[in-house]
């Protein structure tokens, strides 16, 4: 359990809070503990040092990180107090985001069957040059896996719902899917709405 609060997401903003990454737990006290983050209290966005956090009293319902001698709130929006640039970062090819990138629906027939239900198809085959890229990877049920078989959309008459992209970095895809609802207040509901759509 301990082990599960300390790798919950913390939203990371800039000195001009702007969102420019997810940490965790674990890793946000520890940078609330050199100084080089302050905690942000979603509720009145007064920021907090380490001394000053771990003098605040958990309410009974949130998550703590408990020490030998102490309960210490869980941050879920940290600043940092150097950084004031926004990143360029890239968004990581990988299984678990080709998932959040097609919103768990099948790009040739636009069903969401649910994940075991989902394959990764190429585009273009393997077999005809296709690379796992952003570009050439989407999500297919099975069904309409098998029936693609080794051939390109247009030779299976099963066009795409959308041109396969490489999405635009967003806190989203560095979540694992949790959605921390006091980021809105720092993340419009616009910018998770496009991201999402990437």
């Amino acid at each position: 359990m301990v082990s599960a609060v300390l790798q919950r997401p913390t939203l990371m903003l800039n000195r001009n809070w702007q969102p420019v990454g997810v940490a965790t737990v674990s890793r946000s006290l520890v940078m609330v503990w050199n100084g080089t983050a302050r905690i942000v209290d979603p509720q009145d966005y007064q920021l907090y040092s380490w001394s000053d956090w771990a003098k605040l009293a958990p309410q009974d319902d949130e998550p703590v990180v408990r020490t030998v001698s102490s309960r210490l709130r869980v941050p879920e929006v940290i600043s940092l107090t150097r950084y004031d640039r926004v990143p360029t970062n890239t968004v990581t090819f990988s299984r678990r985001n080709i998932f959040k990138r097609d919103r768990f629906t099948c790009q040739y027939c636009g069903e969401q069957p649910g994940k075991e239900e989902l394959t990764i198809d190429h585009v273009l085959p393997r077999s005809e040059g296709g690379t796992s890229s952003w570009e050439n990877c989407v999500l297919a049920c099975v069904d309409c896996n098998s029936r693609k078989a080794n051939m390109t959309p247009h030779q299976a008459g099963m066009p795409l719902l959308k041109k396969p992209v490489r999405p635009n970095w967003r806190p989203f895809y560095a979540t694992r899917g949790e959605r921390i609802d006091s980021w809105s207040k720092f993340i419009s509901e616009a910018y998770w709405n496009v991201e999402l759509q990437d």
